[in-house]
């Protein structure tokens, strides 16, 4: 019984989820539901300009997409896409509440808010990271943003989080690309709801040892 016993124990420990991240880029995300979800996980970074990573190899031999987040399973298997990596997270432990039930209309409202936020506000960030474009067209970009930002503080309008008062992958997702408007001169504090949801969420355990072990704050 000892023998299986260790072999079990050995093989859980040597088969934890990797997470390849890039620091402060939407792969802390998922860093923040693997921690809220108390999951066992290893790391490794990426530089997502040379698509090296670090320690060497190629990470486009990876993930021919390029980019981060990437999840290797435990069984070996690769995981990409932001949305989906963390609602598989939040199922690897139902019981941490990061997501409701596959199959209930909840399930299907953080699924909406999730594709809001992957589409409407992620993607609304990502050109103002690109040093080839006008500031005029950033602009146009800014605008857009802020118009989704006004719907988002009409959501949140009341609630502590986006699906009410329980945190969920989709907070964690949102926190971390309003994170992004710090680099890109875009100050949600004109958004005093949104504000408070950021720093709500920044002040969470968990959220601080992701933002910590990325090296974003001390």
């Amino acid at each position: 019984v000892r023998i299986f016993v260790c072999h079990v124990a050995n093989f859980k420990k040597g088969n934890q989820m990797k997470l390849f991240f890039s620091p402060g880029a939407c792969s802390l995300s998922p860093r923040i539901a693997l921690l809220e979800a108390g999951l066992p996980f290893t790391t490794q970074k990426v530089d997502t300009k040379t698509k090296q990573l670090e320690g060497g190899g190629d990470f486009w031999a990876i993930n021919s997409k390029g980019y981060v987040p990437l999840l290797q399973l435990d069984n070996g298997e690769y995981l990409s896409e932001g949305p989906a990596i963390i609602q598989y997270i939040a199922d690897q432990n139902p019981a941490s509440g990061l997501a409701p039930a596959a199959g209930t209309m909840a399930r299907y409202r953080l699924q909406e808010m999730l594709n809001f936020i992957t589409s409407e506000i992620h993607k609304g960030f990502s050109p103002l990271f690109d040093p080839t474009m006008s500031a005029e067209m950033k602009q146009g970009f800014k605008e857009k943003l802020a118009e989704r930002f006004d719907w988002l503080t009409k959501e949140l309008g009341g609630k502590s989080y986006l699906m009410g008062e329980s945190f969920t992958v989709a907070d964690g997702y949102l926190f971390t690309v309003l994170n992004w408007g710090q680099w890109v001169g875009v100050d949600i504090a004109k958004w005093p709801v949104l504000a408070a949801f950021h720093a709500r969420v920044a002040a969470r355990p968990k959220v601080q040892e992701a933002l910590k072990a990325e090296g974003l704050i001390k």
